[in-house]
């Protein structure tokens, strides 16, 4: 069995009834995680993992809507990770992560790692209209200015935003997560179906894992307010259990159209699998009122209590990033993570 296999049968478990299952070996060098306010409970089931308490620190905004920050504590020569997913408020979450890179730095950190679960306006990743920015490369700038010195993050948008940067950058993938929960569903004759073809090379890798087909939705973008339409599916779904999969669930109108379309094409029954539910808008009433009988997503986001829906099932990806951040700290392999050569 490998580690990321092990990992997700721990993280399975803790799903169901919590753990305190820690990493293989020790922790080398000053090992310091801080946390903004945007997920301060995934930081504290990261540090529950490696073992370590969370780091003392103030942020928080003033009357004027600026953000303070102030470091607790003595991190001279520290290796720092500031765990901060850029999720709702976006451009609060924003400011006190770089304002935290930049508080780290004037503290004379040795390393800072901004641990980014989910990273904002990754869809802006190219000029594809006459005077758009291109807003993904202006984030990594504003985050490498303010001083970090290593990228980790989760399941990226689009694989060419980590040229944006010019530190290293290391993307986990959830996938295998979400893979692992559907294998144990037992479902018999699954259909992978990508929500959009943009989705396609990382729909069949997923089908691969739970040994099903694939199929692909056809779809079109209507205009720039997350609107789109479903025209079609390229595959065979009739009669079988299809597992519609995207990067991740926004207002989720993409979603719910390739849903209905694929309903409409004669599936059994579908499922929707993505690793970040951001379920903003209209996204609960839409996922509420749509055909889909299970959600499974992470906790790579964190979820208001009324966003957690009866269909949601929140696998949690602590011992994902923990496990990460322990290699990273001791100069160990992520690759090896997901099977590659150490």
């Amino acid at each position: 069995m490998s580690l990321i296999e092990s990992l997700s049968d721990v993280a399975l478990e803790w799903a169901r009834v919590g753990s305190t299952a820690q990493p293989e070996g020790d922790l080398a060098g000053e090992l310091s995680i801080f946390t903004g306010n945007a997920h301060p409970q995934l930081t504290r089931d990261i540090c529950a993992y490696l073992g370590v308490e969370p780091g003392r620190a103030e942020v928080f905004e003033f009357s004027n809507e600026n953000v303070f920050v102030k470091i607790n504590q003595n991190v001279r020569e520290h290796d720092v990770f500031v765990i901060q997913p850029l999720c709702s408020p976006v451009s609060t979450s924003i400011m006190e992560l770089v304002i935290m890179l930049d508080a780290f730095k004037r503290a004379s950190a040795s390393r800072v790692t901004a641990v980014m679960p989910y990273f904002a306006y990754a869809r802006s990743d190219k000029k594809d209209q006459p005077r758009v920015p291109i807003t993904a490369r202006l984030l990594a700038d504003m985050i490498q200015v303010a001083g970090a010195d290593r990228i980790l993050t989760v399941d990226l948008h689009a694989g060419q935003v980590q040229g944006f940067f010019r530190v290293p950058v290391d993307e986990l993938t959830a996938m295998y997560l979400l893979a692992d929960y559907v294998r144990g569903m037992e479902l018999i004759d699954p259909v992978v179906v990508a929500a959009d073809l943009g989705f396609a090379k990382r729909a069949r890798n997923f089908a691969n894992l739970i040994g099903g087909s694939v199929a692909f939705v056809e779809k079109r973008r209507l205009g720039n307010d997350s609107t789109s339409e479903s025209l079609g599916v390229i595959g065979d779904v009739r009669g079988r259990t299809a597992i519609v999969v995207d990067d991740e669930i926004d207002t989720a109108g993409s979603i719910v159209n390739a849903v209905s379309v694929v309903r409409q094409e004669g599936a059994r029954d579908v499922i929707a699998a993505c690793t970040h539910a951001v379920l903003s808008g209209p996204a609960v009433q839409r996922l509420e009122a749509s055909p889909v009988s299970l959600i499974i997503t992470t906790d790579t986001c964190g979820l208001d209590p009324h966003k957690r829906i009866g269909k949601l099932r929140v696998l949690p990806v602590s011992l994902l990033l923990g496990e990460a951040i322990s290699r990273i700290n001791t100069g160990g392999s992520i690759g090896a993570l997901f099977g590659a050569r150490a």
